[in-house]
């Protein structure tokens, strides 16, 4: 009985929170923003938008945890590894949420490609499962995601990304399908200190979301973070630091209701070349 009720509550939170296997943000500075990470380009976008892995330069990989709401039946575990190579740059992220009685799990694997220094476009390809305990089974489904960033002004960067635009069926049942969710935004460097991002996006069965996020750099080694995103209506905060190869990005988002959710993010560059776009040096 009381595996069940911690079953049935862990599942209304998901519930309340867009975790259906709504493909949920991952990545602690993302998430330090508000979430408004779409046009981002580092090893974090095989995740958030596959087109920004066209602007990494260097073989990166990263792990990220999240405690929801401090409950770790609802937790959140991710990993991203990109590998550039002269035709542009694979990604792969992985995600888990959930703990032994339901869990879903997310497996992609991306591609992206740079024309000129100033445009990359992205794709991947996810396999995405749930599982129900105590019986109940499994259920697997492929889907798909792309992506495309530009640099049309000098500190300026857009991005669009789709996931799932084929409406991947889940269940017979109810004809229960993947969300289709669309995101849309930019950032723009004021400076070398202070980076704006705003994004919107939008669930084609929901009502749309806008995020947005303050990121400021007061010195070299370390950045300041604060968001806001609405629907459910979330504030964020955070900071990283920036040890060179190695960095650490540490996050917390609050909700009125259900209280704050702590986010964890590491992150190692294998080999940083002097030439590197300085969107990655973020």
């Amino acid at each position: 009985m009381n595996k069940l009720f911690a079953f049935l509550f862990a599942f209304l939170i998901c519930c309340a929170t867009y975790a259906g296997n709504e493909n949920p943000s991952i990545g602690a500075r993302s998430s330090g923003m508000g979430n408004a990470s779409v046009s981002f380009g580092d090893v974090w976008s095989a995740h958030h938008n596959q087109a920004g892995l066209g602007f990494v330069r260097d073989i990166s990989a990263g792990a990220y945890y999240e405690n929801r709401f401090l409950l770790k039946e609802i937790s959140v575990k991710g990993g991203v590894v990109a590998v550039p190579i002269k035709a542009g740059t694979f990604g792969l992220a992985i995600s888990n949420f959930g703990y032994s009685l339901y869990s879903e799990n997310k497996y992609s694997l991306s591609f992206a490609k740079t024309f000129g220094d100033k445009l990359s476009f992205g794709v991947a390809m996810d396999y995405l499962t749930t599982k129900i305990a105590e019986g109940y089974g499994s259920k697997g489904v492929l889907a798909a995601e792309f992506g495309i960033q530009a640099k049309p002004l000098k500190g300026l960067t857009i991005g669009a990304h789709v996931f799932n635009p084929t409406r991947s069926k889940l269940a017979d049942y109810n004809d229960e399908r993947l969300p289709t969710i669309i995101r849309f935004g930019g950032d723009y460097n004021f400076s070398d200190k202070v980076t704006v991002a705003l994004e919107t996006e939008k669930d084609i069965s929901q009502k749309a979301i806008f995020k947005a996020g303050i990121e400021y750099k007061p010195v070299k080694e370390l950045y300041l973070r604060v968001g806001v995103g609405t629907n459910p209506t979330l504030t964020s905060f955070g900071f990283g630091i920036n040890l060179k190869n190695f960095k650490i990005d540490v996050s917390g988002n609050y909700h009125q209701t259900l209280g704050i959710s702590p986010q964890l993010g590491l992150t190692y560059i294998f080999k940083k070349a002097e030439s590197a776009s300085p969107k990655v040096e973020q």
